[in-house]
């Protein structure tokens, strides 16, 4: 039995994705980077219809005392999604364990509470400066509250930094609740899970708390968030927390694509709830607003089909399959792009001039402009780019351009740039 058959024969009980773009995601450093700062009325309007459309049914918000622009933007959002869609968007307030928090989310109409509350050592004693047993009853008495005065409100309760926290604390809390409460979160929140971790803990509150579904949100501290993701849900985790490109705190959290990217190629059928080729362009829409380029990183974009060493290029332009293993035109990535640089070999050259440009020229005088294109490589730069410095090379060469037609031109994927 394979690997990815033995993954598939365990419990999979995944429910779906809640995004917390619009939540998480505005809290990360890159909006100062590119001096964003926070997506506005229309960003978010944009980025709400791009979720949907993908198939994402629960979304995150910011508590409404975050300011009255939240508060605001949020009544706006709520009157925009109804006028774009008849089916039920869940829209949920991430809030602190505080009844201002909570009473204003509810005046506000959210669908849900994501209430959330640290009981590490450093929570107690340099965050709430609280005791263990201050803060178990203050959550006890919020949600208990809560509940007793909203039967039908969707709850979710974390334990912030639950990879960090001691199990027995956990255990104490969530003995408490898991009664009052639709789903229990378990946040990586200082991104320091490992898949073996999660894997252990997982299974541990599966067989604890049988009845209720899990939410997992992970941190990419480490670079795991997105291999601790797969293996929560591997584990029998129902929702997991993610946002497109992964935006969020410090170095981010799962990204929304990627995870559904990976998802499929283990078992389709977990993303037969989303339209999977709209995950390349809502990462191209977020890109348009934050004025960048789509993090290299990612693996829905256009860089994973891209490629610059002569070798790769030789190889995709007789069949792309040679480096590339994915299909990811099902995801919305519709071209190639190869990339004229200091690598290229004559194999690209000789495509560029005669298949781009349009020169009759044969293979020994693409090897000879080469020779020459490789001792001036030391040129290009950012005003001086390849193509410029190989068009100087072939101008000193008895080349005839013929025009090439239309329809030829149109079928070729790649984007050589």
């Amino acid at each position: 039995m394979t690997k990815i058959k033995a993954i598939e024969n365990n419990r999979i009980n995944f429910k779906g994705i809640i995004d917390t773009t619009l939540r998480d995601g505005q809290q990360s450093p890159l909006l100062f980077d590119t001096f964003k700062y926070r997506f506005n009325l229309e960003d978010k309007k944009l980025l709400i219809n791009g979720l949907i459309k993908l198939g994402i049914s629960h979304i995150e918000f910011f508590s409404p005392a975050v300011g009255e622009i939240e508060k605001y933007e949020f009544l706006e959002i709520k009157r925009y999604i109804q006028a774009i869609t008849s089916k039920k968007i869940f829209l949920l307030s991430h809030c602190r364990c505080h009844e201002k928090d909570i009473s204003e989310a509810l005046n506000l109409g959210f669908d849900g509470l994501n209430l959330y509350m640290g009981i590490s050592q450093y929570a107690q004693k340099y965050s709430l400066k609280h005791n263990f047993r201050e803060i178990l009853k203050l959550i006890k008495n919020i949600i208990i509250t809560t509940r007793r005065n909203n039967p039908d409100l969707y709850i979710r309760f974390s334990v912030e930094d639950s990879f960090r926290t001691h199990l027995k604390n956990i255990y104490q809390v969530f003995d408490e609740v898991y009664q009052y409460v639709d789903t229990l979160g378990i946040p990586d929140t200082t991104g320091i899970a490992t898949p073996f971790l999660v894997k252990e803990r997982i299974n541990l509150f599966k067989s604890r708390y049988p009845d209720i579904n899990l939410e997992c949100h992970f941190h990419n501290d480490r670079g795991l968030a997105l291999i601790n993701a797969m293996t929560a849900i591997f584990s029998g985790v129902e929702y997991l927390d993610t946002s497109v490109w992964g935006l969020a705190e410090r170095s981010g959290i799962t990204s929304l694509t990627g995870l559904l990217f990976n998802l499929f190629f283990v078992n389709s059928a977990y993303c037969k709830n989303y339209n999977l080729n709209l995950c390349y362009p809502l990462n191209i829409l977020l890109a348009s607003i934050l004025g960048i380029q789509v993090p290299v990183t990612e693996p829905v974009s256009l860089t994973n089909r891209t490629h610059t060493a002569g070798v790769h290029q030789k190889a995709v332009l007789n069949q792309v399959k040679v480096y590339e293993a994915h299909d990811l035109e099902k995801f919305g990535v519709t071209k190639n792009q190869i990339l004229l640089g200091p690598l290229s070999g004559w194999n690209l050259i000789y495509y560029y001039l005669k298949e781009v440009e349009g020169y009759n020229l044969s293979r020994d005088q693409a090897k000879e402009i080469t020779r020459d294109y490789k001792r001036q490589i030391g040129k290009i730069n950012k005003e001086f780019r390849p193509e410029v410095l190989l068009q100087n090379i072939v101008d000193h060469y008895p080349l005839i351009k013929v025009v090439l037609p239309e329809d030829y031109q149109a079928k070729r994927i790649e984007n050589l740039t």
